[in-house]
């Protein structure tokens, strides 16, 4: 099966996560109002920085999105995110192809950028760039993803 792995690691998996299994704080990479969109906005890149709650190891980034309705009477929203209560849509789990070995209070710094396929516009292009320097583990990379 190795002779796949490269090609399976560059497609991100839509599941469940288990909320036991996030090792880290989260980070929010983009507020988008799609009242006031504009072409393009889609596409963007974002700064991260994830601190490690617990000493454990990483084989994968997960995202995850929130909803607001705010032009509504009432507010209303929800979280897809793995702390909360589950929906249909789950979360995206982005694979690593390092394991990293991280300590409590050990931080990933890094960036996400994200667009939509130039072929297919349907389909997102993902790029990670990430990197820790910890007790246990050095790794500074750059991953690419395609979901489909």
């Amino acid at each position: 099966m190795s002779c796949i792995k490269k090609q399976a690691m560059m497609e991100p998996l839509v599941d469940t996560v288990d909320q036991k299994q996030i090792v880290t704080n989260y980070h929010l990479l983009k507020t988008m109002d799609i009242s006031k969109m504009v072409l393009g906005d889609t596409s963007f890149t974002a700064p991260f920085k994830l601190i490690a709650e617990r000493d454990d190891y990483i084989h994968a980034f997960v995202a995850s999105f929130d909803v607001s309705f705010t032009k509504c009477h009432k507010l209303m929203g929800f979280s897809t995110g793995p702390r909360s209560r589950a929906t249909h849509w789950k979360q995206t789990v982005l694979y690593l192809e390092d394991v990293l070995t991280i300590c409590e209070g050990e931080t990933i710094i890094g960036s996400m950028a994200v667009a939509p396929n130039k072929k297919n516009p349907r389909d997102v292009d993902i790029m990670v760039k990430y990197s820790l320097s910890g007790r246990r583990c050095v790794v500074s990379r750059v991953q690419f993803y395609k979901m489909r």
